[in-house]
């Protein structure tokens, strides 16, 4: 079997930083797992995070947290999916990853690919789907079809604010400002279907206060929040809702919060699986969600870049584009 792996964390531009590597196959499936084929892969910040500050000791440790492909095979107790059946999911984080020929994955985790999209295009949308979809509904606590309010996207032109723009215009009556800050990512913005598109480059504060004077009800902060907080406490609305992703570099002081009663909301969508709540299905329900609103013509896929096949150096391409803090959108490699 073909994969691509790390044996220890070392920047992106050392060749040994991710190498092709040839791991024994995974075992037949048991319980709710399925044996998955993976035809195409994306790439994510957590794959970086995880090679930069992870160190597997010299074993080879997979990473790749997006995946879309065919069964194989599933376990007695999988009721869902069946071999053959063409699937997209995230997977999870303490598990073999997804850049492998063959990967293991619990099927309440795995949603059926949409039918209008090729594998390279599906494999763009599990995590940042779900991460939006989980942030907006399950920890903000957005109603579908509210109106009247307004939620502010910082970031919003990466894959997660790409999915959350989406979202929140085809499901809810939320007024969305997301922020960007060079021509092309505020065009990307736009197209995706936001309200208002601020530059961040400068601050926030005057920006959003210009297309919402009279402030914002709900806050997704995905990127930096610890440069914007300050100007995200005085945005938001008294009794607003602050939810975020991203690892502050720096600490952030909640008691600021406090006099307008602004809650913080956590979220990280592998969660579930890590701690195999009793409500894991939800992932499946979410991305089977996804692939009928996509099927329907009201989500559009983020594929951004295609890198060409799953391989090492294709990888480690996609590695340093994301930690350039540039990229729009998604990157997929497709095929070994």
């Amino acid at each position: 079997m073909k994969a691509v792996a790390y044996r220890q964390s070392l920047p992106i531009d050392d060749p040994h930083s991710l190498l092709d590597v040839t791991p024994p196959e995974p075992p037949a499936p048991t319980g709710r797992d399925l044996l998955v084929r993976v035809q195409a892969v994306s790439v994510n910040p957590v794959d970086t995070k995880i090679r930069r500050n992870v160190d597997p000791a010299g074993a080879d440790k997979v990473l790749g947290w997006d995946a879309a492909g065919t069964v194989l095979a599933a376990g007695p107790e999988a009721t869902l999916f069946k071999p053959g059946d063409a699937v997209f999911y995230a997977g999870a984080i303490d598990r073999a990853g997804s850049n492998a020929e063959l990967q293991l994955v619990d099927e309440r985790i795995v949603g059926r690919k949409p039918a209008t999209l090729d594998f390279a295009q599906a494999a763009a949308l599990p995590l940042t789907a779900i991460t939006a979809w989980e942030l907006l509904f399950d920890r903000l606590g957005v109603a579908r079809g509210d109106q009247n309010r307004t939620l502010l996207i910082v970031g919003a032109a990466g894959g997660v604010g790409s999915m959350a723009l989406q979202i929140a215009r085809k499901l809810t009556g939320l007024t969305v400002i997301g922020t960007a800050s060079r021509p092309e990512t505020q065009a990307w913005v736009r197209q995706l279907g936001a309200h208002h598109v601020v530059d961040h480059r400068a601050g926030l504060l005057e920006p959003v206060r210009a297309v919402a004077p009279d402030g914002v009800d709900y806050v997704m902060s995905l990127t930096h929040t610890e440069q914007h907080y300050e100007a995200l406490v005085e945005l938001l609305n008294p009794q607003g809702k602050l939810g975020l992703i991203d690892d502050p570099a720096t600490p952030i002081d909640i008691r600021a919060m406090k006099r307008k009663s602004i809650s913080l909301h956590w979220e990280f969508m592998y969660t579930r699986s890590l701690f195999h709540t009793h409500d894991m299905l939800v992932q499946h329900r979410i991305l089977d969600e996804v692939a009928d609103l996509v099927d329907a013509g009201a989500l559009r896929g983020t594929m951004r870049e295609h890198y060409g096949p799953i391989n090492a150096a294709n990888l480690r391409r996609a590695h340093a584009q994301l930690e350039s803090g540039s990229t729009i959108g998604k990157i997929v490699l497709e095929g070994f």
